[in-house]
């Protein structure tokens, strides 16, 4: 299984983004002064951080009723083909859990190019931000910044994973499904997946705000104390 196979890359893609934030914590030790610009970009640097340890553990989308992916829109809506092959709610299930099981790679393919967009990002009224009543707003200014990067970059992910697939039950429903390709239903995953990485990094995001003592950082404890 990928999931095995890829520990070691995960580890090494949230430790490279965690050593960011710590390297940066170390400096501020030493210059206090600090921008909202940058308190800014380490929220969303252990807001990212936090979900993606989460998404890329064992079960990350499946058991979780946040990031969870349903059954994309051009199999769910064959009913009466889809009942011929998926008998019961364990069957349906059984399909939904494959599908999810390969957003992990996906999630594992998109970590980076969130550190690196996190890492670059120009924010622009970081006040605004950080005194949002909304606690997912730093996380919805990334989302809407990075636009639809990570649907492309998690189409070919999804896409190999869907021809590569031992489950038999997905090769049985798309033998049965007509005018339904491979491609589409990749996208369409690859899009729920998007959106359940960053619901993943807003809800991290609203619990940094909500207690951001826990994070130890000083910049973070300092920025919501402006509150």
């Amino acid at each position: 299984m990928a999931q095995v196979s890829n520990v070691l890359g995960r580890r090494a893609v949230l430790g490279g983004m965690a050593s960011i934030g710590v390297m940066s914590v170390a400096g501020c030790a030493t210059y206090p002064a600090f921008s909202l610009e940058e308190a800014v970009r380490r929220l969303l640097f252990l807001s990212s951080d936090r979900a993606f340890a989460r998404l890329l553990a064992p079960g990350g989308f499946w058991d979780d009723s946040v990031t969870r992916l349903a059954l994309p829109e051009s199999i769910g809506n064959r009913g009466g083909v889809l009942a011929r092959i998926l008998t019961g709610p364990l069957m349906k299930d059984r399909l939904s859990r494959a599908f999810n099981d390969m957003a992990y790679d996906a999630a594992e393919r998109a970590a980076p190019y969130v550190a690196d967009t996190v890492r670059t990002i120009g924010v622009r009224d970081a006040l605004a931000l950080i005194r949002s009543s909304d606690p997912m707003a730093a996380s919805a200014y990334l989302h809407q910044e990075m636009g639809t990067s990570l649907v492309e970059i998690m189409v070919p992910e999804f896409g190999d994973a869907i021809r590569v697939s031992r489950e038999p039950l997905i090769g049985e429903v798309l033998g049965a499904l007509t005018g339904v390709d491979i491609g589409g239903i990749a996208n369409s995953l690859a899009i729920q997946a998007d959106n359940a990485i960053f619901r993943a990094i807003g809800r991290e995001e609203a619990a940094i705000r909500a207690d951001p003592r826990s994070t130890n950082d000083p910049v973070l404890m300092t920025a919501f104390g402006l509150k």
